[in-house]
């Protein structure tokens, strides 16, 4: 089984020489295998990576290669997508050079790819047997869980079997993919990978746990962050911008309604109520036509039940807001309307995934069936966007 590592560095030195060593072990026996380290790094990563790779000719190891990239064009996207196109093996394997992903799960990842007939393995931090206990902190735990649940949200079909869309560490079949339609930016690639493209991709999935960076400092930042959310607007933003669309007109007409209510005199809190009340089934009613209208036939419920989650929700959601509300112009002396307009726009996310992700979440499918016309065409429509 010949496999390409396609190993992205930035200023990683001091790691390259234990990692090369572990994959050295890890693809023993394996004719064609070899690590191809693209580096963006500024500091005397190159040239420590030479060093490796001519240690490794000596004593007949695992060939290393290097492209050096002057331009980091793209970060870390960038250079997996260069290494991509440099690829000769029908597979590969796309890790981090932090040593953070066990170098012994290479072969694992890329054999269950063969042996199951898939396009992708991914993987994943968030299924049995996996761990994301190597994040740097609660916050990056946090963050990385709300990221893959927010993207999950915004591609239900193309990311049915996949818990981990945001992991680094995965096994490709090059020749499935349209390197072409990628737009690669900052270093979460393999969402671009599975989002991009005519069709959807065959995805299977194995538990790793996420280790201890060997060392250096983590690469993520705030501006990663904010590459990663233009990621997902450039990516798809058809389904959330007609729920935003729908949510609006639906806080309109809520605003509407405790306005009209307030100028027939009525006192601001029941008329908070009816207009929720109205607001949540009018909602309701256009989310099913015009928002999540191909999920309904591959989705785990049936109308009344769709309706009962979505109610007790948004009911939830609706009460709880309006306590929040009732404080706010009680306490901080804020006009109902304002009040009312500011809590509708925190609550728009939380709704947005909660309705993608629970009420109409599709059952997941063998990855051989694919998946549904919506996120394929969803994504061509992205991919001109970009263009």
């Amino acid at each position: 089984m010949a496999i390409t590592v396609i190993v992205p560095t930035f200023n990683e030195g001091p790691n390259v020489a234990e990692l090369v060593r572990r994959l050295d072990e890890a693809l023993t026996g394996m004719p064609g295998a070899c690590v191809l380290f693209v580096d963006d790094s500024r500091d005397d990563t190159p040239s420590i990576i030479e060093g490796v790779a001519a240690a490794q000719a000596e004593h007949g190891g695992i060939p290393v290669r290097l492209i050096h990239r002057e331009v980091a064009l793209g970060g870390l996207s960038g250079a997996v997508v260069e290494g991509l196109r440099a690829v000769e093996t029908e597979w590969a394997v796309v890790m981090d050079g932090d040593l953070q992903h066990p170098p012994e799960l290479v072969p694992v990842l890329a054999g269950k790819g063969i042996d199951q007939g898939l396009d992708v393995v991914v993987a994943s931090r968030y299924i049995g047997g996996g761990d994301a206990g190597g994040l740097d902190g609660w916050w990056r735990k946090v963050v990385s869980t709300s990221s893959a649940v927010l993207a999950r949200s915004m591609f239900p079909l193309r990311l049915r079997n996949v818990t981990d869309p945001m992991t680094g560490f995965f096994a490709v079949r090059p020749g499935a993919l349209n390197l072409d339609l990628l737009r690669p930016r900052g270093f979460k690639i393999l969402l671009e990978v599975l989002a991009r493209g005519p069709k959807p991709l065959n995805v299977g999935e194995e538990p790793f746990v996420f280790g201890e960076r060997f060392a250096g400092d983590s690469k993520a930042t705030f501006t990663q962050g904010a590459l990663y959310l233009k990621q997902l607007a450039s990516l798809r933003f058809g389904r959330m911008s007609r729920f935003a669309i729908i949510g609006g007109m639906g806080a309109v007409l809520n605003v509407a309604i405790v306005w009209l209510l307030e100028m027939l005199g009525m006192d601001y809190r029941p008329a908070l109520v009816i207009a929720a009340a109205v607001t949540i089934l009018t909602n309701f009613l256009l989310q099913e036509r015009f928002v999540f209208r191909d999920l309904i036939d591959q989705g785990r419920f049936g109308f009344w039940s769709r309706l009962g989650r979505s109610v007790a929700f948004n009911g939830t959601e609706a009460v709880l807001r309006s306590i929040a509300v009732i404080w706010v112009v009680e306490a901080a002396h804020w006009l109902p309307v304002v009040a009312q307009a500011v809590m509708i726009v925190v609550a728009f996310v939380l709704r947005f995934v909660f309705h993608s992700q629970v009420v109409y979440r599709p059952r997941r499918t063998q990855p051989a069936l694919g998946s549904a016309a919506d996120d394929a065409l969803g994504a061509t429509a992205a991919d001109k966007q970009v263009q």
